[in-house]
């Protein structure tokens, strides 16, 4: 016998034990021969990671995906793995040394390393068990590492191979970098803030003694401007330190304001530089004074304008966000440094770079080319891990060809070899694919794959797998070459100090470039594994929009190129867990939902089938801890479904055979059986999650629990013995079978169910064959779907006019053809208990005074006047009413008022929408009510 109430938390442990100690997800477990096989590659959590409600959204869909093919009997890998982490890995590190007064650069690059291995080790991971907690069924036993050693080699042998290609170079470019820890990083690692700040409008001198004739006022009844006359050009900017970087001033070619200065130079202030005004389109003429002050090395904007224009990029700033200007020779380049210029190189050299903005608006004012200053709220990117503005910046970096190795992948989505799901998320992926720019992958780090290129004495790179071969090419290219090299190369072989011929690079790779060799370097690659030959091609990457550049897209590159084929034919995009309100969760508004605090309040199952149910394509979760608790009852119900079967003597039995059902109810239920199995398979197949988790619960707490179990119980409380028998073995088998189609979205009470219901012999329920039903009996299903319709109509009816449980009054049934009399006969006693009716009368004619509700050819009448006080009843329903209509204008005024839909929070306006619909929703069940009262009376 079952215990009287589910405990998920003696439970959930349990079932998890007994899986690990069967092996039950090691790949191809439970596989039938002959199978196809299916595998999902894990996006790897980074190894420093916590479970959050990101992590169980995506795991928990994949997971069904997981169990639901492998209860198919194929072949199933869900391959597990992490991330190295470099950033957010190498902070904690750094963190936990600082506690100790330990700084990496005394211990140095070889024993920091060595400090984090120790870390990884003792902590890092952690993510993996809450994983198991959650209850996803990976391959544990092929845990994978973006550093162990076979990723390892995958990495060195991708980054030479497509160097020797010609895609992989290095270049002087911007990127973005983070001042505080010195390092270039991802866009994916640049969060945008903002910040009160101001534009400072300053004014650049016209070259030459140039000037123009430029609108100050505009006569709208004269349709004319008044002018004046200037020798200078206003320009404004958020970053004033920089202009000390300018080498042009931007104006829009169809400005007329500014049409005759093209080609003209102003002089830059403080500097003394001479440079040029240029025409280009990305200067807006309504923005601000139409020029644009252009620093090509400190914005990426001006990046690419000063490429247009053959600009010369000077960097005014160190690494860790100084001013850099003495023995800069960029910035002295065509300058003669005298006078003030003297003073300003010594004043602001070396300041910091916010000290430095304060003393250049200081010094423009003093000059007098201050013009104004104004207040402006604007985004400013930070980074996500040094919590400090980043700062465009021109280094040298090593690159990707990233448009050369679009162009297969480009053609992979637009051919349909790789779809999206939802297909909208196709354009997103054009958009960015076709625009696509060279992929920035060196960080300047410790941890992480150290970029396997060494350089010569003169700066020659010479890019192998080790330095062994490196010297090799080394010393071939220098001997081989005439000139002071060759015999410096050749003095230092002779002395055997050949390790002294080579400097390896001290950068390491994007943490992205590991994660994007993934679906085929987790499998073994570049050896021919038998792991890679059966499970490559992947089937379906499960993954959040955010990383469809990052990760998405690069896997589909390295894909096509190494392995010629597409990491996978499909690519799920679920949306974000947001809260109850719709809001983003972030720490500083402290809505985060923790996912393990609602396993130990709810357990795993009723998370797992919260976030499915609720995973609708192409909307986001909004998560209210309350729903769980009410997916949390469902389990319930389903237990106390096997146990009132098991109170009643239901044993699953291996001989019964659904076709020979006799009994109405059998026969019904067995079919509904079948259409919900067929339904959920459609619906995972799609990957609807939530229509195949709603289609579940319809089936186990609507059909099973509220109407097939209730109407069993005459059958068990009554003296046919061969209608006890039939209905055991068939409540049984459709309890085990509705366990089967439950476990991928709720695996741990259906183990334990399943253990039950089928017995210790029938093995496990992850092994379990999906259920795959033909039975189909259209009439039994006709009659008891009407039956169920009749009830519920009626009770309905009785709710909205508030009849009490206890009132009884008689059925009145109009209309009936014969099936419905005959139906009316069989299920006359279930009528009379379930809609708490006192007799069942057909009549020719509706009678007065009474509530009618349509069910088939028949109208079914409920007098209400042998029920309610219909006088009373009215005028309760008339208030509700009103209150109501007076809500529902409430929030229309305010949803027309168009300040508050621009102003308010968008999860705010979308919340009184949804509130608006609810309103909607009762305003027409009491106008309904009050029609039924005005027929009855």
């Amino acid at each position: 016998m079952l215990e009287k109430t589910y405990n998920a938390e003696a439970v959930e442990p349990k079932i998890a034990k007994r899986w690990a100690e069967a092996n039950a997800f090691a790949a191809g477990a439970g596989a039938q021969p002959e199978q196809d096989s299916f595998c999902i590659v894990i996006p790897p959590p980074n190894v420093t990671g916590s479970l959050h409600m990101g992590h169980a959204l995506n795991n928990t869909l994949q997971d069904i995906l997981v169990r639901y093919h492998r209860m198919l009997g194929q072949n199933v890998l869900w391959q597990p793995g992490m991330d190295h982490a470099g950033i957010a890995t190498q902070m904690v590190v750094e963190r936990q040394l600082a506690e100790q007064q330990i700084d990496r650069r005394e211990i140095g690059r070889e024993a920091f390393i060595e400090k984090i291995w120790e870390w990884k080790d003792q902590s890092g991971g952690m993510i993996f068990n809450q994983l198991k907690r959650l209850g996803a069924s990976c391959d544990w036993s092929r845990e994978r590492f973006t550093m162990d050693e076979g990723l390892s080699r995958a990495v060195l042998e991708v980054f030479v191979s497509l160097y020797k290609e010609g895609l992989i170079y290095k270049d002087k470019r911007l990127v973005n970098w983070d001042p505080k820890l010195l390092t270039a990083i991802s866009d994916l690692e640049v969060e945008q803030v903002e910040v009160q700040g101001h534009l400072w409008h300053f004014r650049y001198p016209l070259a030459d003694g140039v000037t123009y004739e430029h609108p100050v006022s505009y006569n709208e009844d004269s349709d004319t401007h008044t002018y004046e006359t200037r020798d200078y050009i206003i320009v404004a900017t958020t970053r004033p330190e920089t202009m000390l970087g300018d080498t042009a001033v931007a104006v829009n070619p169809e400005d007329s304001r500014y049409e005759d200065l093209i080609g003209k130079h102003v002089v830059l202030p403080m500097v003394g530089r001479r440079i040029k005004i240029v025409g280009d389109d990305y200067a807006d003429e309504a923005a601000g004074s139409g020029a644009v002050k252009i620093t090509p090395a400190h914005d990426f904007n001006d990046f690419e304008l000063g490429k247009r224009h053959q600009l010369k990029a000077i960097n005014i700033l160190t690494t860790d966000g100084r001013m850099v200007l003495k023995e800069n020779e960029d910035f002295l380049d065509g300058l003669s440094v005298q006078g003030k210029l003297i003073e300003v190189i010594e004043e602001l050299d070396g300041m910091e770079r916010f000290a430095a903005r304060k003393e250049v608006v200081a010094k423009m004012d003093e000059l007098g080319l201050l013009d104004h200053i104004e207040p402006h709220t604007h985004m400013v990117p930070h980074g996500d891990r040094g919590g400090v503005p980043i700062e465009p910046f021109l280094t040298d970096q090593w690159y990707v060809n990233a448009a050369e190795m679009a162009k297969p992948a480009i053609e992979s989505v637009r051919e349909g070899r790789t779809n999206f799901v939802p297909k909208n998320w196709e354009k997103t992926y054009f958009d960015w694919m076709e625009n696509i720019q060279p992929w920035c992958i060196s960080r300047q780090l410790w941890w992480g794959h150290q970029i396997p290129a060494w350089y010569g004495p003169d700066g020659q790179v010479f890019v192998e797998q080790d330095e062994e071969t490196a010297l090799e090419a080394a010393i071939q290219h220098y001997i081989a070459h005439e000139g002071p090299w060759k015999a410096w190369v050749e003095e230092k072989l002779e002395n055997f100090q050949p390790g002294e011929i080579l400097t390896r690079d001290e950068d390491v790779l994007d943490t992205w470039f590991s994660s994007a060799l993934w679906p085929f370097s987790t499998l073994g690659w570049p050896d021919q594994t038998p792991e890679l030959a059966r499970y490559y091609q992947t089937d379906v990457l499960v993954t959040g929009f955010d990383i469809i550049f990052f990760w998405v897209a690069r896997m589909m590159m390295m894909g096509l190129h190494f392995m010629k084929e597409e990491p996978f034919h499909t690519v799920y995009v679920h949306a974000l867990v947001r809260d109850k309100d719709g809001a983003k969760m972030s720490k500083s508004k402290g809505n985060v939902i923790d996912p393990l605090e609602l396993i130990d309040e709810y357990g795993a199952d009723a998370l797992r089938f919260t976030l499915a149910i609720m995973a609708a394509q192409g909307r986001d979760v909004k998560l209210d801890p309350s729903r769980i608790a009410g997916y949390r009852n469902f389990g319930t119900k389903l237990w106390n479904a096997a146990r009132f079967a098991d109170m009643n003597g239901a044993v699953l039995d291996p001989a019964f055979d659904p076709s020979s059902a006799k009994l109405t109810i059998n026969r019904w239920i067995l079919t509904e059986l079948s259409r919900t199995s067929k339904e959920v398979k459609a619906a995972i197949e799609a990957y609807k999650f939530n229509e195949a988790s709603s289609a579940l619960y319809r089936f186990v707490w609507n059909q099973v629990c509220d109407w097939y179990l209730e109407l069993l119980k005459p059958v068990f409380n009554g003296e046919d013995e061969a209608a006890k028998v039939e209905v055991r073995a068939c409540a049984a088998h459709v309890l085990t079978e509705a366990v089967k189609l439950l476990h991928p979205f709720m695996p741990f009470m259906t183990e334990e169910l399943f253990e039950h219901l089928a017995g210790s012999g029938a093995g496990l329920a992850c092994h379990a064959a999906w259920p795959q039903p033909v039975f189909d009996d259209e009439a039994a299903a006709s009659e008891i779907n009407w039956l169920i319709d009749l009830v519920s109509g009626l009770r309905s009816v009785r709710a909205e006019m508030n009849v009490p449980p206890s009132a009884k009054a008689a059925l009145v049934i109009v209309g009936t053809n014969e099936t419905t009399q005959e139906r009316l006969l069989r299920h006359d006693l279930a009528i009379k208990q379930l809609a708490r009716v006192t007799d069942i009368v057909l009549q020719s004619a509706v009678p007065a005074g009474s509530a009618q509700i349509v069910v088939g050819e028949a109208t079914a009448c409920l007098p209400l006047g042998d029920l309610i006080d219909l006088t009373a009843e009215k005028a309760r329903l008339e208030k509700a009413r009103s209150k109501v209509a007076d809500d529902v204008e409430k929030i229309e005024r305010k949803l027309a008022n168009e300040k508050f839909v621009a102003n308010a929070k968008p999860e705010i306006v979308e919340a009184e929408r949804e509130k608006l619909v609810g309103l909607t929703d009762q305003m027409e069940k009491l106008t309904a009510a009050v029609e039924r009262l005005k027929q009855a009376g």
